[in-house]
């Protein structure tokens, strides 16, 4: 698993954003934004994720100079649909086959019958490209804090003031 301190690896990869299939580039994110916070989730519609995905969205949302990007271990047609459900506004990165989490360390061998997805995580990337936090959690735990909302101090570190999400897990079916 990728570590703080290291280096963020680049990727470019098929996302949805602004309802529009896409291509995401990192290094575009990190040259226009402080910073760029990868949540990552093995997939679109579980909901401890999904809980913690849309209080990240109303946490951090008017936020200009912070990049939220979420990483998936599902397709473009799945995430549009997942987006339009919970009205999420970052980009939404298609990450099937597992090769931008293995390159974060971050892929998973098996889970819930699938294999080879991202594992539930968020790591923090500064505009030099350095990893600034990375927290993980099983795909289904709720205990709080959530793996974003334990990000906050690195954010502050990065130079940005932000709430922590808070994450209702009773509020997402």
């Amino acid at each position: 698993m990728i570590k703080v301190g290291q280096t963020a690896p680049d990727f470019a990869a098929p996302c949805i954003r602004d309802d529009e299939g896409d291509l995401l580039e990192l290094f575009a994110q990190l040259r226009s934004h402080t910073a760029v916070v990868l949540a990552v989730a093995p997939g679109a519609f579980v909901p401890p994720c999904t809980a913690e995905l849309v209080a990240v969205q109303t946490a951090w949302r008017d936020r200009s100079e912070l990049a939220v990007i979420g990483l998936f271990g599902d397709g473009l047609y799945s995430l549009r649909a997942y987006a339009r459900e919970y009205g999420l506004e970052y980009p939404l990165v298609s990450d099937f086959h597992g090769s931008v989490a293995d390159s974060y360390g971050l892929r998973a061998k098996e889970w819930d019958g699938h294999s080879q997805i991202p594992r539930r995580a968020t790591v923090v990337i500064d505009d030099d490209w350095t990893v600034r936090a990375v927290e993980t959690a099983p795909p289904l735990a709720t205990e709080a804090p959530a793996p974003a909302a334990r990000v906050t101090d690195a954010l502050e570190a990065c130079g940005l003031a932000v709430p922590p999400p808070t994450v209702r897990y009773d509020a997402v079916p």
